[in-house]
Protein backbone atom coordinates (compact mmCIF):
# COMPACT_ATOMS: atom_id res chain seq x y z
CA UNK A 1 0.00 0.00 0.00
CA UNK A 2 1.12 3.65 -0.79
CA UNK A 3 2.54 5.46 2.94
CA UNK A 4 -0.05 8.56 3.52
CA UNK A 5 1.02 11.78 3.03
CA UNK A 6 1.81 12.61 7.33
CA UNK A 7 3.38 9.40 7.52
CA UNK A 8 5.94 10.67 5.40
CA UNK A 9 6.67 13.55 7.16
CA UNK A 10 10.49 13.18 8.98
CA UNK A 11 9.31 13.30 12.57
CA UNK A 12 12.90 12.76 13.38
CA UNK A 13 13.89 16.70 12.33
CA UNK A 14 9.75 18.36 13.32
CA UNK A 15 9.19 20.82 15.65
CA UNK A 16 6.24 22.20 17.37
CA UNK A 17 4.72 24.34 14.93
CA UNK A 18 1.78 25.47 12.75
CA UNK A 19 2.11 23.30 9.31
CA UNK A 20 -0.10 22.91 6.31
CA UNK A 21 -0.52 18.94 5.85
CA UNK A 22 -2.33 19.08 2.79
CA UNK A 23 -5.01 20.70 0.40
CA UNK A 24 -7.87 18.78 -0.71
CA UNK A 25 -11.10 19.58 -2.68
CA UNK A 26 -14.65 18.45 -1.85
CA UNK A 27 -16.86 19.70 -4.37
CA UNK A 28 -14.49 21.50 -6.22
CA UNK A 29 -14.35 23.70 -3.09
CA UNK A 30 -10.51 23.15 -0.83
CA UNK A 31 -10.31 21.86 2.19
CA UNK A 32 -6.74 22.93 4.01
CA UNK A 33 -5.86 20.30 7.02
CA UNK A 34 -3.27 21.98 9.57
CA UNK A 35 -1.00 20.07 11.51
CA UNK A 36 -1.14 21.58 15.05
CA UNK A 37 2.28 19.87 16.21
CA UNK A 38 2.65 20.93 20.19
CA UNK A 39 5.33 18.85 21.24
CA UNK A 40 8.57 17.35 19.34
CA UNK A 41 7.56 14.11 18.26
CA UNK A 42 9.82 11.13 19.35
CA UNK A 43 11.97 13.91 21.40
CA UNK A 44 9.49 15.36 24.03
CA UNK A 45 7.05 13.03 26.25
CA UNK A 46 3.36 13.04 24.40
CA UNK A 47 0.23 14.55 25.75
CA UNK A 48 -2.02 12.68 28.46
CA UNK A 49 -5.23 11.80 27.36
CA UNK A 50 -6.89 14.19 29.75
CA UNK A 51 -5.64 17.56 28.99
CA UNK A 52 -5.85 16.51 24.89
CA UNK A 53 -9.79 16.20 25.82
CA UNK A 54 -10.09 19.44 27.54
CA UNK A 55 -8.28 21.08 24.70
CA UNK A 56 -10.12 19.39 21.93
CA UNK A 57 -13.76 20.40 23.90
CA UNK A 58 -12.35 24.20 24.22
CA UNK A 59 -10.56 24.54 20.68
CA UNK A 60 -13.59 23.17 19.25
CA UNK A 61 -16.00 25.57 21.49
CA UNK A 62 -13.69 28.60 20.59
CA UNK A 63 -13.38 27.64 16.77
CA UNK A 64 -17.11 26.93 16.36
CA UNK A 65 -18.13 30.70 17.62
CA UNK A 66 -15.38 32.41 15.77
CA UNK A 67 -16.90 34.91 14.47
CA UNK A 68 -15.08 34.97 11.38
CA UNK A 69 -14.38 31.22 11.60
CA UNK A 70 -17.42 29.71 13.03
CA UNK A 71 -18.36 28.53 9.67
CA UNK A 72 -14.80 27.62 7.80
CA UNK A 73 -14.11 25.21 10.52
CA UNK A 74 -14.68 21.64 9.35
CA UNK A 75 -12.62 19.62 12.40
CA UNK A 76 -10.35 20.28 15.36
CA UNK A 77 -9.73 17.18 17.18
CA UNK A 78 -6.33 15.44 17.92
CA UNK A 79 -3.67 13.41 16.37
CA UNK A 80 -3.27 9.22 17.57
CA UNK A 81 0.23 10.03 18.59
CA UNK A 82 -0.97 12.27 21.02
CA UNK A 83 1.61 15.21 19.68
CA UNK A 84 -0.44 17.77 18.73
CA UNK A 85 -3.95 18.09 16.84
CA UNK A 86 -5.76 18.62 13.30
CA UNK A 87 -7.70 21.47 11.99
CA UNK A 88 -9.23 21.48 9.02
CA UNK A 89 -10.93 24.51 7.73
CA UNK A 90 -13.07 24.97 4.78
CA UNK A 91 -10.90 27.21 1.72
CA UNK A 92 -6.83 27.68 0.65
CA UNK A 93 -4.89 28.84 3.48
CA UNK A 94 -1.26 28.95 4.50
CA UNK A 95 0.48 28.30 7.95
CA UNK A 96 1.06 32.27 8.04
CA UNK A 97 -2.64 32.94 7.60
CA UNK A 98 -3.90 31.44 10.79
CA UNK A 99 -1.50 32.52 13.39
CA UNK A 100 -3.72 35.22 14.72
CA UNK A 101 -6.69 32.74 15.25
CA UNK A 102 -4.28 30.33 16.92
CA UNK A 103 -2.86 32.87 19.24
CA UNK A 104 -6.63 33.79 19.99
CA UNK A 105 -7.60 30.31 20.76
CA UNK A 106 -4.76 29.22 22.61
CA UNK A 107 -4.98 32.04 24.85
CA UNK A 108 -8.43 31.67 25.53
CA UNK A 109 -7.43 28.52 26.66
CA UNK A 110 -4.43 28.97 28.67
CA UNK A 111 -6.99 32.25 30.63
CA UNK A 112 -10.06 29.30 30.42
CA UNK A 113 -10.73 28.84 34.42
CA UNK A 114 -14.67 27.67 34.20
CA UNK A 115 -16.19 24.46 33.60
CA UNK A 116 -15.35 22.98 30.51
CA UNK A 117 -18.03 22.99 28.04
CA UNK A 118 -20.01 19.39 26.71
CA UNK A 119 -17.77 18.04 30.12
CA UNK A 120 -21.00 16.16 31.50
CA UNK A 121 -22.38 12.70 31.42
CA UNK A 122 -25.55 13.92 28.85
CA UNK A 123 -22.73 15.72 26.46
CA UNK A 124 -19.68 13.65 26.22
CA UNK A 125 -19.08 9.92 26.28
CA UNK A 126 -15.70 10.07 28.55
CA UNK A 127 -16.48 13.50 30.35
CA UNK A 128 -14.23 12.54 33.36
CA UNK A 129 -10.94 12.53 31.74
CA UNK A 130 -10.38 15.66 31.80
CA UNK A 131 -7.37 17.46 33.18
CA UNK A 132 -8.26 22.25 32.65
CA UNK A 133 -4.71 22.98 34.79
CA UNK A 134 -2.94 20.49 32.47
CA UNK A 135 -4.41 22.15 29.16
CA UNK A 136 -4.10 25.78 30.64
CA UNK A 137 -0.27 25.32 31.20
CA UNK A 138 0.54 23.44 27.70
CA UNK A 139 -1.78 26.16 25.45
CA UNK A 140 0.59 28.75 27.01
CA UNK A 141 3.29 26.64 26.29
CA UNK A 142 2.78 26.38 22.77
CA UNK A 143 2.14 29.97 23.12
CA UNK A 144 5.26 30.82 24.34
CA UNK A 145 7.40 28.47 22.37
CA UNK A 146 5.68 28.37 19.10
CA UNK A 147 3.00 30.64 18.26
CA UNK A 148 4.55 34.33 19.98
CA UNK A 149 7.25 35.22 17.37
CA UNK A 150 7.05 31.91 15.01
CA UNK A 151 9.29 31.68 12.12
CA UNK A 152 9.33 29.92 8.66
CA UNK A 153 11.06 26.50 10.39
CA UNK A 154 7.98 25.89 12.18
CA UNK A 155 5.46 26.82 9.61
CA UNK A 156 7.50 24.61 6.88
CA UNK A 157 8.05 20.58 7.20
CA UNK A 158 11.26 19.80 7.49
CA UNK A 159 12.83 17.77 4.46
Amino acid sequence: MKKIASFTVNHLTLLPGVYVSRVDYAGGQPITTFDLRMTQPNAEPVMNTAEIHTIEHLGATFLRNHPEYADKTIYFGPMGCRTGFYLLLAGEYMSQDIIGLLTEMFTFIRDFHDEVPGASARDCGNYLDMNLPMANWLAEKYLREVLIGIDEKRMVYPD
